[in-house]
């Protein structure tokens, strides 16, 4: 195991510990039109990277594309975020699932962010030694489609799907953004961040793995930045959405096989097993509580609690998938 990976288990262990609480050849790069200030390299028919710049961060954002199967005609958009690592660390959509196979004959453009480490993609109220400039809420809901539609000729019409850290943000994003996007999925995340478990989960990303201070995201721990972006607090303001949420128990299920294949980027069976079904019980937790809040206010969602099941990628490439009719509806 390399030290990367090792430091990568020993901060999953922690992790776990406070949330139990409860390349391709690439082909030179082809211009944008000269109002977009945008950078693409083409790596397929369908693929490419694209390098976004931020006014606000101060920086070009890479982001991973995949093309519409047919674009004779402008298509809708899926922003699709990473979990805890933001993609920088490898665990990605492209690398940990079968995206491009599964978007084979989807008409749909995804965009893939491919940074964000441990930053909850929300605007922080300041400058961090390890995120940097943070202000992915203002990069990707006031900054990014704009460049999006432009580039891409898209139909204007959006969707949003994360997991774990994002399967937060993602939920955030759409009460921060009214009427950007028409579907939200969620898959194992914690859909508080104001209450004593909601609270724990994060700083167990932000703090414990990342190694920083949550309160240069959202300043004092009680403070209302805290409450402003809960998805529970505020879920009256994803009434109107197509919401799709899901979570494991933590068990183990088909996916903690020895015998399946596991990428480089995967962690060990056991870490898998003990961290991510301890994560995996946690993120459960949250997500019930977000139901019984949906139901309250009389707000209609799908929810799917997995009898079995991690906080690993074999199940999020089924909730893709499991969740696609619920977003292709919302987009049309």
């Amino acid at each position: 195991m390399t030290t990367m990976n090792q430091k990568f288990v020993r901060r999953m262990s922690l992790c776990a510990a406070l949330a139990g609480l409860s390349v391709l050849f690439s082909v030179p790069a082809v211009a944008a039109p000269a109002d977009v200030p945008v950078r693409v390299e083409q790596i397929d028919g369908r693929r490419s990277d694209m390098y976004v710049h931020s006014p606000s961060m101060g920086r070009d954002i890479p982001l991973q594309v995949i093309r519409a199967a047919d674009t004779s005609t402008p298509r809708p958009t899926l922003y699709l975020l990473n979990g805890a690592g933001g993609g920088e660390d490898g665990a990605n959509w492209l690398n940990q699932t079968n995206i491009l196979e599964f978007l084979g004959d989807k008409n749909v453009n995804v965009v893939i962010p491919a940074q964000g480490m441990f930053s909850y993609y929300t605007d922080w109220v300041q400058e961090d030694p390890v995120v940097g400039r943070a202000k992915w809420e203002t990069f990707l809901t006031e900054e990014l489609p704009s460049v999006i539609d432009a580039s891409l000729n898209t139909t204007g019409v959006n969707a949003i799907a994360g997991l774990s850290m994002a399967g937060t943000s993602v939920l955030d994003l759409a009460i921060q953004a009214p009427g950007l996007y028409r579907a939200v999925a969620s898959y194992s995340g914690c859909a508080q961040t104001s209450d004593p478990l909601g609270q724990a989960y994060l700083r167990s990303v932000v703090e414990v793995m990342g190694e920083t201070d949550a309160r240069n995201m959202w300043g004092p721990y009680d403070g209302g930045e805290w409450l402003r972006h809960d998805p529970t607090v505020n879920a009256e303001r994803l009434r109107g959405l197509s919401l799709y949420i899901s979570n494991g128990n933590g068990l183990p299920g088909p996916y903690e096989n020895p015998a399946l294949p596991r990428t480089p980027q995967s962690p060990p069976l056991l870490d898998q097993i003990v961290v991510g079904g301890a994560i995996e019980a946690a993120t459960n937790v949250c997500a019930h509580r977000l139901a019984a809040r949906l139901d309250e206010l009389d707000i209609p969602a799908t929810f799917h609690f997995r009898e079995n099941g991690t906080h690993s990628w074999g199940y999020w490439q089924e909730e893709l998938a499991r969740s696609w009719p619920q977003i292709e509806a919302a987009l049309q």
